[in-house]
């Protein structure tokens, strides 16, 4: 019979285990050598596999929350403002949402099945072997990788968000270009960038930890890594659409951001 000792402590060590992985790469990170080559792989890896989604997820999300919006300030008779509207809901809202997205659905599991692969062909026992730590040499350029890249895909997300909310207000619409470039910095300014970019960096570092984790920790042969990939996009989610509320509310909370 099981003890409630253990009931407790089986689904915590997992836990336990993905913070010391954690600590493990953070450590990592500041010991030479750098592994340049793999990181400069990997960034263009994630990026091939990211850059298709992120643009083609950002395209339905622009429109919905644009034509929404458009609707009620076409009520309330203020449609110069469409711009303002526009570009608060992408940088705050579309950009990190988009990014989570395509983090979660694309780049986080392509690392879980290649680290998993890896596992199951006993590779990285084999590295253990030779002396070499696989959170130095795998795991921590995954984990930059991802943060890098993550920064610029929110930044193109952003980018096509206000340029479809344009396209759309604009043609479809009807309103003034120059009203809607007129109010872009209305209720948007550096504060908002500076806070839709760190929440890009959090989500790439937690996205690249959780694939990596379960990457290295893969049981059971290639069904085990099938069942990891599909278990990173939950965990992926998971973290990150919390994560994404925190962040979007703390700074107001603490001051740091207000209406310019």
């Amino acid at each position: 019979m099981t003890s409630p000792a253990s009931a407790v402590a089986r689904p915590l060590k997992p836990i336990g285990s993905f913070f010391a992985m954690c600590i493990d790469t953070f450590i990592a990170m500041f010991k030479p050598p750098f592994q340049w080559r793999e990181f400069i792989q990997q960034a263009w890896f994630i990026a091939s596999v990211t850059i298709g989604p992120a643009i083609l997820v950002s395209i339905p999300f622009t429109v919905l929350v644009t034509f929404q919006f458009e609707n009620i300030l076409q009520e309330v008779g203020a449609t110069d403002l469409s711009g303002a509207g526009s570009a608060l809901a992408t940088v705050s809202q579309i950009g990190p949402i988009c990014t989570t997205f395509v983090l979660a659905g694309a780049s986080a599991t392509a690392i879980c099945a290649d680290l998993g692969s890896r596992k199951i062909r006993e590779e990285l026992d084999a590295l253990e072997v030779l002396g070499i730590d696989p959170v130095h040499r795998l795991v921590v350029p995954r984990v930059l990788a991802t943060i890098f890249v993550t920064f610029f895909i929110n930044g193109l997300v952003m980018l096509v968000g206000i340029g479809g909310g344009f396209f759309f207000s604009v043609y479809l619409k009807g309103v003034s270009p120059g009203q809607f470039i007129d109010s872009l910095t209305l209720l948007t300014g550096m504060g908002e960038l500076i806070q839709s970019q760190t929440k890009a960096v959090i989500f790439g570092m937690l996205g690249g930890l959780v694939a990596c984790y379960r990457g290295l920790h893969v049981a059971g042969g290639p069904k085990g890594v099938g069942n990891a990939v599909n278990e990173t996009v939950v965990y992926a989610f998971v973290l990150l659409f919390p994560m994404n509320v925190t962040l979007t509310q703390l700074p107001y909370a603490l001051g740091l951001l207000g209406q310019n």
